[in-house]
């Protein structure tokens, strides 16, 4: 009997229930639960899933239990990242939700990659050599199909675009001081997504190691948020094709993005200043590929966010939209 099996990935853009927030969890949840019913989901990775705290209780996901609710995710196994004290963390959660059992979960930050160490340039006052960190773990979990099948997932959400701050080079939240620091802050943000992207890229090849060991079919997918295109840098590097390389040996362990499949003019998950970016993806092995069946990016109804005078509360969906790869195991 087939096996169906529909991978979605989706940025809630801070999903949270904060009083007098606007718009409000209740208004949020009035059009994003629509969204995943669509998604028809068996797997789901979320990203920007904050955490809510009760007196005398760790803090945990409440918002997204309430988002869930009254649907058939809210009985499904879930995983997500947690902290030192194995509480959910405060902002940006990645979560899994799967209907299909979980058999182990890690979250990986700098095991496969150590922490760069960089002297800011325009810092006022200099400062001496710090370490570089990424801002978010990986969250890597294995999940059981069946008859001795293992889905190795990997949700992430990379650094965005957005400059990192550099002291006494910022006027305000939003105003730089000075151009060279508006451009050191952009070039350690892209040092923290493309250091990620490394991270990931050595981790999937140790799994490719284990599997070529175990002789377990190689089903790895990463979803998530990876603020970047394609054809940059960050998704060259977990990609690894060929043409890059140069090395046809390699060819079983690339990484296919799966909205290839998809028109390029419906090939977009958020818009910028009026532009339209793919900066969510789903990247499968070659292996998984042979059982693929296609790629759906919901983004009918998907806002700019970014142009003057718009703000969060007009806009109660997530600024991304929700992206779904299905694929029918035999």
């Amino acid at each position: 009997m087939a096996t169906p099996l529909r991978i979605a990935t989706f940025n809630l853009e801070n999903l949270d229930d904060k009083p007098d927030e606007r718009p409000s969890l209740k208004e949020r949840i009035a059009v994003l639960r629509p969204q995943l019913l669509r998604l028809r989901a068996d797997v789901i990775c979320f990203q920007e899933v904050n955490g809510q705290e009760f007196e005398g209780e760790p803090r945990q996901l409440d918002a997204l239990s309430q988002l869930l609710a009254e649907t058939p995710y809210e009985w499904f196994y879930t995983a997500h990242t947690k902290t030192t004290r194995d509480e959910a963390y405060d902002q940006r959660n990645l979560v899994i939700v799967s209907r299909y059992p979980i058999r182990d979960v890690q979250q990986i930050k700098h095991e496969y990659a150590p922490k760069p160490s960089y002297r800011k340039v325009t810092a006022d006052p200099a400062e001496d050599s710090k370490d570089i960190t990424w801002e978010r773990p990986i969250l890597y979990v294995k999940i059981d199909l069946g008859a001795g099948r293992m889905l190795h997932l990997l949700n992430v959400h990379m650094k965005s675009k957005r400059p990192s701050s550099i002291n006494g080079q910022k006027i305000n939240n939003y105003t730089w001081r000075t151009m060279a620091g508006w451009a050191e802050g952009s070039f350690i943000s892209a040092m923290k997504r493309v250091g990620q992207a490394l991270e990931l890229r050595v981790l999937i090849d140790d799994i490719f190691d284990k599997l070529d060991v175990s002789g377990e079919p190689k089903y790895i997918v990463a979803c998530g948020d990876f603020n970047a295109d394609v054809n940059e840098v960050p998704l060259q590097a977990i990609m690894g094709p060929v043409e890059e390389t140069g090395n046809t040996g390699l060819i079983e362990r690339v990484m296919i993005p799966c909205e290839e499949s998809v028109p390029e003019s419906a090939r977009y998950s958020l818009f910028h200043l009026g532009r339209k970016e793919m900066l969510d993806h789903i990247l499968a092995t070659r292996q998984l590929l042979t059982y693929y069946r296609g790629t759906e990016i919901h983004n009918e109804v998907l806002h700019d966010e970014s142009g003057a005078f718009r703000t969060d509360d007009k806009f109660p969906e997530s600024d991304h939209a929700p992206i779904v790869a299905e694929f029918v195991l035999p």
